[in-house]
């Protein structure tokens, strides 16, 4: 063995120990590891700077409400992310509203340029639907066919966001369980057997809409030639 001298003084030293081999089974770990974080790298998340394609998928929902003459058709446009990958999302892009009635032209123009800067925003943009819903006509709302009250055709327009939403899977359908549809039924049913025993005391061959008659107590005054006349006894405020 040989001999080195030194000659130097020693300020200091370190022991550097033999270059241990990597181990094959920590360095796949780590390469596992750091994999999804490459592949999450990849993943386009929504945002202002998307550029829109060429072509959209959209949906045109009617909206008829009593206070107006003429229907609103909204068209909302969706884009497709991460198209063909475990990552593929539909997210809503731009809208449109579309009607004859000239008098909403100014705030449509305002509602579509504003509605679609949120979607193409990105992030959470279901809390337009709960916005939307919660303005209320100073006249006076209306009642839509099947009993749904709508405070405003703004809010119709959140529902109608909200019916969207829930097609395309960023918004839960809400749902009943099993307890409260049963609760459900049974008042159903409940109603439907009043409403039978009082169909069979009353009289169906009167008008629809006929007042109730002071005389007889019969739902049968319509108005004749004038005068509130009852079909029923034949009474009438004209003698």
């Amino acid at each position: 063995m040989a001999h080195i001298k030194i000659d130097k003084k020693i300020a200091k030293y370190r022991v550097q120990k033999p270059e241990s081999k990597p181990d094959p089974a920590a360095a796949a770990a780590a390469a596992a590891a750091t994999e999804p974080a490459r592949a999450q790298d990849n993943v386009i998340w929504m945002h202002e700077k998307v550029e829109r394609p060429e072509m959209l998928v959209g949906s045109t929902y009617k909206i008829k409400t009593p206070v107006s003459d003429h229907a609103m058709y909204v068209t909302i446009n969706d884009i497709i992310l991460n198209e063909g990958t475990p990552h593929e999302q539909r997210r809503p892009f731009e809208i449109f509203i579309n009607t004859k009635n000239l008098d909403h032209f100014q705030w449509i123009v305002a509602m579509t340029r504003v509605i679609s800067a949120v979607f193409r925003k990105g992030g959470d943009v279901t809390f337009l639907v709960d916005e939307l819903k919660a303005v209320f006509d100073p006249r006076g709302g209306y009642w839509q066919p099947g009993g749904k009250f709508m405070p405003s055709t703004i809010a119709e327009l959140g529902y109608v966001i909200e019916r969207h939403l829930q097609s395309i899977g960023l918004l839960k359908k809400t749902e009943l369980d099993a307890h409260q549809r049963k609760l459900v039924e049974a008042k159903r049913a409940e109603f439907e057997a009043r409403a039978k025993q009082a169909d069979a005391f009353s009289k169906s061959h009167f008008p629809d809409g006929a007042q109730l008659c002071a005389k007889c107590s019969t739902a049968a005054v319509v108005m004749m030639d004038g005068c509130h006349t009852c079909l029923n006894c034949g009474d009438s405020k004209c003698g």
